[in-house]
């Protein structure tokens, strides 16, 4: 019996070693290249230069956990990820990159050891690197909610700031003018009023209005900002650019949303044939059964 019981304890961590093992080597396999360092990813993230990652305050030295840490933010590579994660969470104070690391410590600890409480097996610790990602899902669901959000006064955004620009301000005072006067901050004035500030800071419009939308990573909003720089390269009229990306952004909202409602009444039929169906057949076919088993048919 102790024999069995280390052959599992055994099997077990093969089995744990390699799903680390096939997770690293995904993550680095699959991971984009991109030219945008760690470092530069924290500045983009607030409205001032940051010069120091929320990584550079762990030390080796100090404990297992910062070396865990480190472990997974340099050797993993997911050091970038979390950043940019920070970022288009709209860089909160709370949580932090470090943080946000934290939570999927945990979860890859804390589930699979209720797991065991439960099974009583050494086998959950495979779900130890599944777990580690289950907090990306709600990240993934703040992220999408935020941008739904960017998206829905975008439209409004551009069309002030075209007549705003035709009264014969420029673009950033145009910014600056509806970010003042709107009644109530959503995201996307938050966000244009950190590129204001990188602007006031130094940054030229270009790299700003680039860390606009790498903030939003939404394609519109790339879009966009390619407009502005365009008009500014090639002397182009802003404001008919503007307008006409402003109508075409209704257009695709609209076509979006007769999409949806197309897909609706196919959707519906799920319900339809697992619970509304099933009821009337039970409902319409009940007293014939119960007769049968009495005995013989109603008729």
């Amino acid at each position: 019996m102790p024999d069995i019981t280390i052959e599992k304890v055994v099997m077990a961590v093969i089995a744990m070693a390699g799903a680390i093992a096939a997770f690293i080597t995904t993550n680095r396999f699959f991971s984009p290249k991109t030219e945008e360092s760690p470092a530069s990813l924290t500045r983009l993230a607030g409205g001032e230069k940051k010069e120091i990652s929320s990584f550079s305050k762990l030390d080796p030295n100090r404990g297992i956990w910062d070396r865990l840490d480190l472990f997974l933010a340099k050797s993993v590579g997911l050091e970038g990820k979390l950043e940019e994660l920070h970022m288009l969470l709209g860089s909160p104070v709370n949580p932090d990159p470090l943080q946000i690391l934290h939570y999927k410590e945990l979860c890859s600890v804390i589930i699979p050891g209720f797991l065991y409480l439960f099974l009583v097996s050494p086998f959950v610790l495979i779900f130890v690197p599944l777990c580690f990602f289950l907090p990306d899902l709600i990240f993934s669901a703040k992220i999408r909610k935020r941008q739904e959000e960017i998206l829905r006064t975008f439209p409004t955004m551009v069309d002030l700031a075209a007549l705003i620009i035709e009264s014969g301000l420029d673009y950033m005072t145009a910014f600056d003018r509806i970010v003042k006067i709107a009644p109530r901050r959503t995201e996307l004035e938050v966000e244009f009023e950190k590129t204001i500030n990188e602007v006031q800071l130094g940054y030229t419009r270009r790299d700003a209005l680039r860390r606009l939308a790498m903030r939003t990573g939404l394609q519109e909003v790339r879009s966009f900002v390619g407009l502005i720089i365009q008009s500014d390269e090639l002397g182009t009229s802003l404001v008919d650019l503007l307008r006409n990306f402003s109508a075409d952004m209704r257009f695709r909202r609209l076509n979006r949303a007769e999409k949806l409602a197309a897909q609706a009444s196919t959707k519906m039929l799920i319900p339809l044939f697992v619970f509304i169906f099933p009821t009337v057949f039970i409902l319409m076919l009940a007293p014939l059964i119960v007769d049968l088993f009495k005995g013989g048919l109603p008729f």
